[in-house]
């Protein structure tokens, strides 16, 4: 039989997803040795211990999230959102964000990372990060608006507006990924990489769009 071919980005991807199931602190080697059908042993050719395991596995998420954007670069450069509602630009955004993080790996690495926020400065500083790059795209769509004098609004208006806007909407994700995550984890045969995978809860979705929707209106 043939030995299996184990690398460092394997064997993290396999700390992610026992961490999705059972949390990191509970995650032990003998689980991911397990997960991966391999001995024990194999894993310190990689890693000396779990805490090496766990410091590079928050690495891989960071360089991974920092892929992501709420805001792709095509929209920010040609700027022609601004000819649909406001409404309906944040409302595509915002699908199209959730749908990114539905996907594997990054369903598991955000759990991973917001869940390890409250116990690890660099889970926290990660999240910040991402908290920031959402601002910034949201500031953006709103600037591009107001710049093209289809909204009235000051500079202190727009910078309140972008933070309570943004932290709103990251809670809302949170709330959606972290509900889509029990689900996951009760029922595993529709995980998120499973012939049966879960589709995109409509009804919740739906209402975060409400939710955004109101705000938009509210502010303008």
């Amino acid at each position: 039989m043939a030995k299996k071919k184990i690398t460092r980005e394997k064997i993290i991807n396999a700390f992610l997803f026992c961490a999705f199931d059972k949390s990191a602190g509970a995650t032990s080697l003998a689980d991911i040795a397990d997960y991966l059908e391999i001995k024990k042993a194999s894993l310190y050719n990689h890693f000396e211990s779990k805490e090496e395991m766990y410091s590079a596995t928050l690495e891989y998420c960071r360089d991974f999230l920092a892929e992501t954007k709420f805001l792709p670069d095509s929209l920010v450069t040609e700027r022609t959102f601004t000819t649909y509602k406001i409404e309906e630009v944040f409302s595509t955004l915002i699908k199209n964000y959730i749908h990114i993080y539905e996907a594997e790996p990054l369903f598991q690495i955000y759990v991973f990372i917001h869940t390890e926020q409250y116990f690890n400065k660099t889970a926290s500083e990660i999240v910040d990060v991402e908290r920031a790059k959402m601002e910034y795209s949201v500031s953006q769509v709103l600037l591009a608006y107001c710049n093209q004098k289809k909204k009235e609004l000051s500079t202190v208006e727009v910078d309140c507006a972008v933070r309570w806007y943004s932290s709103c909407l990251m809670n809302q994700i949170d709330q959606y990924i972290m509900h889509k995550k029990e689900i996951v984890r009760q029922n595993p045969e529709c995980g998120a990489g499973s012939l049966f995978a879960l589709p995109t809860d409509e009804d919740a979705l739906n209402r975060i769009f409400t939710l955004s929707e109101n705000y938009l209106k509210n502010l303008f």
